[in-house]
C-alpha cells in the first residue's frame, strides 16, 4: 500500500476518533444521573462483548509478536488496560462535579505529561516548532475551561473536585498511552486492543464491586448510552487512537486530541443549545492553529 493510502487511512481514523471523543461527555450526560463507576464498567464490556469475537475466531493471526517474553507482554497489556479502566472510572466520574468543556479540557493535558516522559524515557527530540504548538494548544485549551467554569459556578459547586479527577484521568492516561506504544508497535489492531479491553474491563468491574454504588440500572435510555460509549468513544475513538500510535509518536498523537475540547462544546452547543461565547471561538481557533503548529513542526522533524 501506498504511503498516500497510508496517510489518507491515518486521517480517517484520526477524524473518526476525535468525533467520537467529543461526542463522549454529551454520551454520559445523556445517560443520566446514575453511578459513574457502573457506566465504567458497562461500558468497557460491551466494548469486550462486540470486539472479543473477533479476537477469538482470529486469534492465532492476531498475536502480539514483540522482541520480548510473553510474560512480558502479558504484564504490560495487564497495566495498559488497567490504566485505561482507571482513566474511564476517573474521567466519567469528574463529569459528575465539572462542566463537559472542562472537564475535556483537562483530560487533554496529558501531552505535557508524554512531552516530558518521551524526552527522558524514549530519548525523543522534538524541534521548538512542536513545543511552541503544543504550547498553543494547551493554553488554548485550558482558556476554554476556564471560560466555562466561570458560567457554572453555581450548576457545579463542586467543580473542584471535578477538575481534580479529570487531571487524574490526564495523568493515567499518560502513563496508559506510553505502555500501549510499547506493545502496539509490534501488533495488530485487534491483537492489542482485545486484551486491552479486557483487562480495562475486569479492573472497572474489581473496583465497581469495591466502590460504593448501584452496578445495575434501571432506565432504557441509560443503557442504550452505554452501548453508544462502547461503540462510539471507545472502539471508534480509543480504536482509532491505538491504530495511529503505530504510526505516529504519543505526543503528535495526544496533542491532536486537543481538538476534542472545541468539538465537544459545538456539539453542545447543537443539542444543548449551550451558545458559545466570543472568548469560546477565539480560544478554540487557538486550539486548532495549536494543532496545525505541531503537525507541521513533526512533519520538518522527519523530513530533516
Amino acid at each position: 500500500m501506498s504511503s498516500t493510502s497510508n496517510s489518507v487511512r491515518l486521517i480517517v481514523f484520526l477524524a473518526a476518533g476525535l468525533i467520537s471523543f467529543a461526542f463522549a461527555p454529551i454520551i454520559v450526560r445523556l445517560a443520566g444521573d446514575v453511578n459513574p463507576v457502573a457506566l465504567a464498567v458497562w461500558r468497557t464490556t460491551f466494548a469486550v462483548i462486540f470486539i472479543g469475537p473477533f479476537y477469538l475466531f482470529r486469534r492465532e493471526q492476531e498475536s502480539i509478536d514483540a522482541p520480548f517474553p510473553k510474560r512480558t507482554i502479558f504484564y504490560l497489556s495487564m497495566l495498559s488496560g488497567a490504566m485505561l479502566g482507571l482513566h474511564f472510572i476517573l474521567w466519567i466520574s469528574s463529569l459528575r462535579y465539572t462542566s463537559v468543556a472542562s472537564a475535556s479540557v483537562l483530560v487533554t493535558i496529558h501531552p505535557i505529561i508524554l512531552i516530558v516522559a518521551e524526552q527522558l524515557i524514549f530519548k525523543v527530540r522534538f524541534n521548538k516548532i512542536v513545543w511552541f504548538g503544543v504550547f498553543l494548544s494547551f493554553i488554548g485549551s485550558v482558556s476554554l475551561g476556564i471560560s466555562d467554569s466561570h458560567q457554572s459556578t453555581q450548576q457545579f459547586p463542586d467543580a473542584i473536585l471535578g477538575d481534580i479527577l479529570a487531571f487524574l484521568a490526564a495523568a493515567v492516561f499518560a502513563i496508559y498511552f506510553l505502555i500501549s506504544r510499547k506493545i502496539r508497535q509490534h501488533s495488530t489492531w485487534l491483537g492489542y486492543v482485545a486484551p486491552i479491553y479486557f483487562w480495562a474491563m475486569l479492573t472497572c468491574i474489581i473496583l465497581g464491586f469495591l466502590l460504593p454504588g448501584k452496578l445495575l440500572f434501571t432506565e432504557t435510555q441509560t443503557w442504550v448510552m452505554v452501548i453508544l460509549m462502547a461503540l462510539g468513544p471507545q472502539i471508534i475513538g480509543h480504536g482509532s487512537m491505538n491504530y495511529a500510535v503505530k504510526y505516529v509518536s504519543p505526543t503528535i498523537l495526544s496533542t491532536t486530541i486537543l481538538v476534542e475540547p472545541a468539538l465537544a462544546t459545538i456539539f453542545g452547543a447543537i443539542l444543548f443549545n449551550e451558545i458559545p461565547t466570543v472568548l469560546a471561538f477565539s480560544v478554540m481557533t487557538l486550539i486548532m492553529a495549536g494543532v496545525f503548529v505541531t503537525w507541521y513542526g513533526n512533519s520538518k522533524l522527519k523530513n530533516n
